[in-house]
């Protein structure tokens, strides 16, 4: 099964912009001046190309069109037979005024498999026919100029702004004369994107603005920048066809390049000192967000469940399948950086990405004291606030519990192990979730109270649109990953992130592949919808949320396909234990460990299994089991939310709907 972007919905209509970001419907198109002699095309998949284009297109005062609205290229770029779908025609074969498309400017992002935007495959179909088509001739396009800003990410070094390469390619073979040559923006360069962009635009607009319009100061400045860049013009290199013939089918070892953060990918000084992995401004965006952040690479914030259960409202759904205190448990990270550039990440990739370890280090010691320290502030920064008691507190000031899911890959630092142990040391218990891209480190890793692998995809197409890896070889990462569970005695989860639209309809190819690291538990749980940003990474909204019952149905038929994969070879079979209403979160277990006498013992005895952690004895998952409460067992009354705990609900006024 091939993912892709939700569909649009039915009915609904694509917009052109024009003059300064304006929209227009398709409807209005034929409403456009005939004058445009430049026009601005984007594509692009998170809104950060479309952004770019639109401000261009308010300084040179030109139409800003989507790339997947140009359904017949030929008649825009060419202009055959005067039918330049954009302009008023007589019929003659010529415009009224005798104007055609003299000048068009490319903002172009690239996606998954390094390709463009799935809307926007058709012109870059047409483009490669188009320029190795013998008919065609290499003066196709020989009225026009054109030139080509890229947005992408050089860690993804091949397929670096691939889209905007090709288009610069096949362009200039069908005659088209650069106006400048291509240009790589890359957001992980030191050179800030927006700052990069804004260069390029005073280029343009000395190209593409009347002279007249100009200062004379600046005129000169535009001169000497124009004829450094015919200098390099004369550098660049057409290629051959080679690099075009696998564009559409793709491959495992293609990138998505798009809006990634992270240092320039380049290659460094084996002896230089290394780069801090917090830069000042991801410093301001993470503090702006909440985090307190750590030395140079780690982050911890205080959870809106820990601040819940500190006023006795109610605690997450770790609280009712796994009996945590929900305001004794601190969420932190050891490395904000990741190897994933996950479609539903909730922090729309402000944290850096990396394949491996590249940046200064902090001793674990040090961040973990550090991590105590702001949380224990935070937490004190609650009192006073209506239901906090003093005992609630206290309580919250010395936590039990620690979630290492903050943000980014927490095995990815290389002290992962030590500091594990002092978090073990201070009893307090570890929750880790890795994305499945170190299967190596899982294998390495000491014991974890409870030890997470995010499955968010069951096949290597939807594993690469959703998880958009940065890693070639990411399927067999992930698989070994998976593997590596088996590897573990103390207990293991498969998580699971249901996107409507997306991964929902894998239910078959997920339950094979319990079976490679047979879980303790799966936990299946519906994507939480956390808006939109020009860093996101995808179009989600909340059509993509899928609804508690949605959740149930498919965690019922992971149930049925798991167990007839597992009786097949003789292995214990998976049942729905708990559910989180709440959180459109259910809990499935596996039953010959976690059903004793027909009840359910998903809960943890955190004491006890810090007693069997100091020890230092080989130990299992069963040794540290406790009952799970009636009100959290699948199918209660209560939906998972604690009876001792005050449920507030919000009031929401919502416009009345018209009958």
């Amino acid at each position: 099964m091939n993912a892709r972007l939700p569909p649009r919905e039915e009915g609904a209509t694509t917009t052109t912009t024009k003059r300064g970001g304006k929209k227009k419907s398709e409807e209005q198109k034929e409403d456009y001046d005939a004058n445009d002699e430049t026009r601005i095309f984007y594509a692009s998949t998170s809104g950060n190309a479309r952004s770019l284009a639109q401000q261009l297109g308010a300084d040179l005062d030109a139409m800003v069109i989507d790339l997947s609205d140009v359904l017949e290229p030929e008649k825009t770029f060419a202009n055959e037979g005067g039918n330049d779908e954009m302009g008023d025609k007589t019929g003659n074969g010529k415009e009224r005024n005798g104007k055609v498309l003299k000048r068009a400017i490319f903002v172009v992002s690239t996606t998954t498999g390094g390709e463009i935007a799935s809307d926007a495959k058709h012109f870059m179909k047409w483009a490669e026919e188009q320029a190795y088509d013998e008919r065609a001739g290499w003066s196709y396009l020989k009225e026009l100029k054109f030139c080509v800003f890229g947005v992408g990410d050089s860690q993804y070094e091949e397929n670096f702004n691939r889209a905007a390469r090709m288009i610069d390619k096949h362009f200039a073979r069908m005659g088209a004369e650069r106006i400048l040559r291509k240009f790589d923006g890359d957001e992980s360069s030191e050179v800030e994107m927006k700052v990069q962009f804004a260069k390029w635009t005073e280029k343009v607009k000395g190209r593409v603005l009347p002279a007249a319009a100009l200062p004379a100061k600046e005129k000169r400045r535009m001169k000497k920048e124009a004829n450094k860049d015919d200098d390099d013009d004369d550098e660049e290199e057409e290629g051959d066809r080679s690099d075009t013939e696998s564009y559409f089918s793709g491959s495992e070892d293609d990138m998505d390049v798009e809006d990634v953060g992270g240092d320039d990918g380049s290659a460094r000084d084996p002896n230089a000192p290394k780069p801090e992995m917090v830069t000042p401004k991801l410093r301001k965006a993470l503090t702006k967000q909440g985090y307190k952040i750590l030395g140079t690479h780690s982050g911890v914030k205080l959870c809106r469940w820990t601040k819940a259960m500190l006023r006795g409202r109610g605690g997450c759904y770790k609280h009712a399948f796994y009996g945590i205190e929900s305001h004794r448990c601190m969420e932190t990270t050891p490395s904000l950086a990741c190897a994933n550039k996950c479609v539903f990440c909730w922090r729309h990739h402000t944290n850096p990405v990396g394949k491996e370890w590249k940046w200064e280090m902090n001793p674990a010691e040090d961040i973990v004291n550090d991590a105590l320290g702001q949380h224990r502030k935070m937490i004190n920064e609650m009192r006073g606030v209506p239901g906090v008691t003093e005992a609630k507190l206290q309580e919250g000031m010395d936590p039990r519990h620690c979630a290492l899911s903050l943000v980014g890959e927490p095995i990815m630092y290389p002290e992962i192990g030590k500091f594990v142990g002092i978090l073990h040391e201070k009893r307090i218990s570890t929750f880790l979730v890795t994305n499945a891209q170190f299967p190596k480190a899982i294998e390495d890793l000491p014991p974890i109270t409870q030890l997470y692998v995010s499955v968010d995809a069951a096949t290597p197409e939807t594993l690469k649109a959703i998880d958009r890896p940065l890693h070639s070889d990411y399927w067999d990462r992930f698989v070994g990953s998976l593997s590596s569970l088996k590897t573990k005695p103390q207990r293991t989860v498969y998580r699971l992130t249901l996107v409507a639209g997306w991964n929902l309809a894998e239910a078959e190819e997920y339950a094979k592949l319990v079976k490679l690291g047979e879980p303790d538990f799966i936990e299946i749980k519906g994507v939480t919808y956390c808006g939109s940003s020009d860093k996101s990474a995808s179009a989600l909204t909340m059509k993509n949320v899928p609804y508690h019952e949605d959740v149930v149905k498919f965690s019922q038929e992971i149930c049925r396909l798991t167990n007839i994969e597992q009786e097949e070879k003789g292995a214990s079979s998976y049942e729905l234990a708990c559910e989180h209403s709440h959180s459109c979160c259910v809990l499935l277990a596996r039953t010959k460990d976690y059903k004793i006498d027909g009840e359910w013992h998903t809960w943890i005895d955190y004491e006890k299994f810090q007693d069997l952690v100091a020890k230092g004895e080989p130990f299992e998952a069963k040794d540290y089991i406790r009952k799970t409460p009636e009100w959290s067992v699948f199918g209660a009354k209560e939906g998972g939310f604690d009876p001792n705990q005050t449920r507030v609900r919000k009031i929401r006024n919502h416009p009345a709907k018209e009958k």
